[in-house]
């Protein structure tokens, strides 16, 4: 029988002396610098809200095993689930168990279901990312607009109606909005589903039948929340900056000003907020998804708190974390394209 042969290129002594110019320059690199720094910051963050979080779940009354078992179970048979699940164990020991086994990738296995929390996680964290996602772009891509054309004439009609949406929108609770759609929508006229996810794979159509309504009950809110703020930022820098008075002194029309001038300058506190707002959604998921019997990690979180299933807990918890830590580095990181004067190496 041949044998097979391998036949590898050498390397030149050209490619030997790029590769460490390559190095040198991603070292260099402010927006690397950046990552790396923010990357160290979040592991004291995220490890603290391990700690609190088993802390907090070891303070709920209840037990995990007597729930399982039912009401009817013997001390004995408590006992070896107990043992059996690791729950007889000091909580420090619990918690370095787990931390261990996190760093790794692993993060324990359900106490109800036996199956490991990171499958369960894989399984529903698109169906959160997919409400969370079009949510964020529902609300800037109506609340962009409409701020712009009510700071082009403030405290016309328009301005006037835009602010009256904004006040009575912030006024009033997602899970409110969201029964008001269903009402309306799904009941009255049933243009949508009241309940139930559709997977991508089953029509795009269909999946997003099923993710508007609950979509529009996070993203409503949002859209009055940045429409206010950037219709204010709008007006205030028209107002009072002297570039934009030098601006429309060399005869620069009015949209071109509010387009190319201000409203580039009042996308970095957009961008603020909607960094921020990621963090603070963790709650409307949770109702949303409860509501609208969408099978995210929302809904994992609430079952998980129901069935005192706490590695789970513990599991999404963390996930909500990671995930607020990693949409502010990406805030940073966009602050540098939006504005390359922007360098972060002596932050």
């Amino acid at each position: 029988m041949d044998e097979q042969v391998t036949i590898t290129e050498p390397v030149t002594d050209d490619a030997r002396e790029a590769a460490p110019g390559v190095v040198a320059r991603l070292a260099h690199s402010p927006s690397l610098r950046l990552i790396v720094r923010r990357l160290l910051a979040a592991v004291p963050i995220v490890l603290g809200v391990s700690i609190l979080t088993f802390i907090v779940l070891s303070l709920i009354p209840g037990d995990a095993a007597q729930l399982l078992l039912g009401p009817e179970a013997t001390p004995e048979q408590i006992a070896t689930l107990n043992r059996q699940m690791g729950l007889d164990q000091p909580p420090v020991q619990r918690y370095l168990d787990w931390l261990g086994g996190a760093v790794t990738g692993d993060l324990g296995n359900s106490l109800v279901s036996g199956q490991p929390v990171t499958s369960e996680l894989g399984a529903r964290f698109a169906v959160t990312g997919e409400l969370v996602g079009l949510a964020f772009v529902i609300s800037l891509g109506l609340a962009v607009p409409v701020a712009l054309l009510a700071a082009y004439k403030p405290n016309r009609l328009f301005d006037r109606i835009s602010m009256f949406v904004s006040i009575t929108g912030l006024a009033v609770a997602n899970y409110v909005i969201a029964l008001l759609l269903v009402l309306l929508f799904a009941v009255q006229f049933a243009f949508f589903p009241a309940i139930g996810f559709v997977p991508v794979s089953q029509g795009l159509g269909e999946n997003l039948r099923a993710m508007l309504l609950p979509a529009v009950s996070i993203a409503f809110p949002l859209f009055c929340f940045y429409t206010r703020f950037l219709r204010g930022d709008l007006v205030d820098q028209l107002q009072g900056e002297d570039y934009i008075i030098t601006a429309r002194a060399k005869g620069i029309g009015p949209w071109q000003v509010l387009l190319r001038h201000a409203f580039r300058n009042s996308s970095f506190g957009l961008l603020t907020v909607v960094g921020l707002n990621l963090g603070t959604l963790i709650g409307a998921t949770v109702i949303i998804e409860q509501i609208f019997a969408l099978p995210g990690i929302g809904q994992l979180l609430l079952q998980a708190i129901n069935t005192r299933d706490f590695v789970v807990v513990q599991a999404c918890v963390v996930v909500f974390a990671v995930v607020a830590v990693l949409a502010n580095l990406l805030t940073d990181l966009l602050y540098a394209v939006l504005d390359p004067r922007i360098r972060y190496g002596n932050s």
